[in-house]
């Protein structure tokens, strides 16, 4: 088994290619039951966001897989594969597994450490699992996915330093205000970056929004989203006497706020703090103002040196979910390392046990005087010869799994004691997770004590097979 990542992004691929592979909310569950389709693909994922999409597999050979894949985007997109496939890229296991966690924590978004994609990673897990695409693989990778990214933003600082506009102003009027509950903004103009600057400020505290306009209807239009009030340019003066952060986007060719203008309504408010943001080109603020007491004057170019240094501490915290990152897949390969070695457990099991009812069967034949109770110690003794036998070679199997060259030792088991790996059915895609867990039920608690320090040879291990298979002819012995 393999994981697999194929897909593409903001940084491997222009908008006009990406917009072709997005897939809607209502278009997901067609494309995911499409890709189900594919019997190279026992797991399947797909993330699909304004600069992603992503398909995650679990396949049986990454070849194949990445051709099921291929064929699957290249049917969903329209566009050929020998056309897109300069602009995809691939991961195969421990790759796709750090990739995803990268995604998850936010460390591959086009706004370093952001939190929006945990929520997005998040939900199309959640919808495979709810609808059966999802296997046991899965369903611990994405969880795990989850918990490193909650790691990342708990234990270190990288979503306290604000890295957009919007954010960057509602910092620096903290610097200025310390508390922002209950004050009064007043938005001039009526763009986009404005109305999502006071709306930041609004939900960092600021309850009253004032809004002006050369268009009232406009104005008012904005007003009415935060509950506020709309006044036209004559009542410029008017607005800024009552308010305490302005933010400024018109589009105007001359200033809309003068130092002389500006000078009188100080004198108004008797002083009482002013604090500005120009986000507008040309500025509608004139710089002279923030030469008057207690007025705070910023515009894009200081925002943006906020940004500047607040992406520098936020690539020092990613270094540290670095750290997080490798702990958690580790812990995840050791899990997954596991997984294989359960049905090889199953097998030689299940040898042990039709060795014991055959050795019964036959004594119960040869000597048919067998009271009950001598049938019962005779059960419960052969059972126990068996059960200690084969306490040592799984212990060791499970300490096979961890080793460099697992695949190889694991192999070689199987060989010495003559097992075929009882095969987990694949769930079909009508049923949840619960019956994909239940695959495993009472094996995979088993089989993941492992003691991780013990270095098994494969002399070792032929010893323990000798030994085993020593057991096995004496109880034959018996019959």
């Amino acid at each position: 088994m393999n994981i697999m990542a194929v897909g593409l992004n903001y940084r491997t691929a222009p908008v006009e290619i990406r917009e072709r592979f997005s897939l809607s909310p209502s278009d997901l569950s067609e494309s995911i039951n499409l890709l189900a389709q594919e019997k190279a693909i026992r797991e399947r994922v797909i993330i699909s966001t304004c600069n992603r999409t992503e398909v995650y597999a679990v396949v049986d050979h990454p070849s194949d897989g990445k051709r099921s894949i291929q064929s699957f985007l290249e049917y969903i997109s329209g566009v050929r594969v020998e056309d897109f496939s300069p602009y995809i890229y691939t991961y195969v296991d421990q790759d796709a597994v750090r990739h995803l966690f990268r995604v998850a924590c936010g460390l591959d978004s086009m706004i370093l450490g952001e939190t929006q994609i945990l929520g997005q990673v998040r939900d199309s897990f959640l919808f495979a699992q709810q609808n059966g695409y999802t296997g046991a693989i899965f369903n611990n990778l994405f969880k795990r996915a989850v918990t490193v990214a909650k790691r990342a933003h708990t234990e270190t600082d990288i979503g306290k330093n604000a890295v957009s506009v919007s954010y960057a102003a509602v910092e620096l009027a903290k610097k200025i205000f310390e508390e922002l509950t209950n004050k009064t903004v007043l938005i001039i103009g009526a763009g986009k970056m404005s109305e999502l600057t006071v709306k930041h400020l609004h939900s960092a505290g600021a309850r009253r929004v004032l809004v002006v306009n050369r268009t009232l209807e406009r104005a008012k239009e904005l007003a009415i989203k935060f509950r506020g009030e709309a006044f036209d340019m004559g009542h410029l003066g008017l607005a800024l006497k009552q308010a305490d952060i302005v933010i400024s986007s018109t589009g105007s060719d001359h200033y809309i706020v003068t130092k002389p203008m500006l000078t009188e309504i100080m004198r108004l408010r008797r002083g009482r703090a002013l604090f500005l943001i120009d986000i507008a080109v040309p500025r509608d603020l004139d710089p002279e103002i923030n030469k008057l007491t207690n007025v705070y004057l910023y515009d894009i170019d200081d925002l943006e040196g906020v940004i500047a240094v607040n992406l520098q501490e936020r690539a020092k915290e990613a270094e540290k979910i670095g750290y997080i990152i490798g702990e958690e897949m580790a812990s995840f390969k050791q899990w997954l390392n596991t997984q294989a070695v359960i049905p090889l457990i199953a097998a030689l099991r299940d040898k042990g046990e039709q060795i014991q009812r055959s050795v019964m069967k036959s004594l119960v034949n040869k000597l048919p005087d067998l009271s009950e109770r001598d049938k019962w110690v005779l059960e419960k003794h052969t059972k126990l010869i068996v059960n200690q036998l084969l306490h040592e070679p799984i212990q060791h199997v499970k300490e096979l799994a961890l080793e460099t060259n697992s695949e190889l030792y694991l192999e070689a088991f199987a060989r010495i004691f003559g097992l075929q790996p009882i095969q987990e059915e694949e769930p079909s895609f009508a049923h949840n997770d619960e019956n994909a867990t239940a695959l495993f039920a009472g094996r995979e608690e088993a089989a993941t004590k492992v003691v991780s320090e013990t270095k098994v040879t494969n002399l070792s291990l032929r010893k323990e097979a000798s030994r085993w298979q020593q057991g096995a002819a004496s109880c034959s012995m018996m019959r």
